[in-house]
């Protein structure tokens, strides 16, 4: 984090989900033998398919096991209300929308990658730091957003310093949008490194916000350096 930020606090005891219907079944260790692949990718891999929260994405039907990050940002913090209207930056590949449409919520999402149709959301495969998308966004929504979700990160680089300043990057643009098209009384919630952040960001959402704070949800994963900063209570525009 920047010497401007807060340290992000560990808000929950919540164990990781157990796999299988029901949720009762032993998690059984998989081994990776392919030799193809290399100790890092290997490693991942074993990350991966031993992840309890993979398995209970597979059986509860979402498209990847981010879903259970915002359920677990949204129970924390009430984040999500039947009739709001979501923009969902970096949707790819849908699960934080599956969340939102679960919620009853209206969804437009954007990313760079397709993303696969899903009853109840829009998705645009556009560039979000193109001058021509908000407006496309926002008019495919009706109106100006209640919360702008934003689970976007940069393809990792293996250089730490990299990775978090392009992730960082990522978290201000994202935050530009919420700024300029909120309704007041609105929400912003953005992946980041612990580290990442730009070092003007915070105090620009602590102005523009009436709280600003740290969450790390169990499913992000323990040994990973995201945090998400949530940010409620859009002040009207000065």
């Amino acid at each position: 984090m920047t010497d401007n930020e807060e340290p992000p606090k560990r808000r929950w005891t919540a164990k990781p989900p157990k796999s299988g219907a029901g949720g009762g079944e032993r998690q059984m260790f998989t081994r990776v033998k392919n030799k193809k692949l290399d100790e890092s990718s290997r490693n991942w891999m074993k990350r991966h398919l031993n992840d309890p929260y993979v398995a209970k994405a597979r059986a509860d039907g979402y498209r990847a096991r981010a879903a259970y990050k915002l359920t677990e940002l949204d129970k924390e913090f009430g984040l999500l209300k039947r009739g709001m209207r979501v923009i969902d930056l970096g949707a790819a590949p849908g699960g934080w929308a599956q969340v939102c449409v679960q919620r009853g919520c209206k969804v437009v999402g954007v990313d760079l990658l397709p993303v696969e149709p899903l009853e109840g959301a829009i998705f645009f495969q556009l560039d979000l730091t193109d001058p021509e998308t908000p407006a496309v966004l926002l008019e495919a929504l009706g109106g100006p957003p209640d919360i702008v979700l934003s689970d976007m990160a940069a393809n990792t680089t293996g250089h730490a310093k990299t990775d978090q300043i392009r992730t960082g990057a990522l978290a201000e643009a994202a935050a530009d949008f919420a700024l300029d098209h909120l309704v007041t009384g609105g929400a912003f919630v953005t992946k980041a490194f612990q580290g990442g952040l730009d070092s003007d960001l915070l105090p620009r959402l602590k102005q523009g916000f009436a709280t600003v704070r740290h969450a790390k949800p169990p499913a992000s994963r323990a040994e990973s350096s995201e945090v998400y900063v949530v940010a409620q209570g859009r002040k009207p525009p000065a």
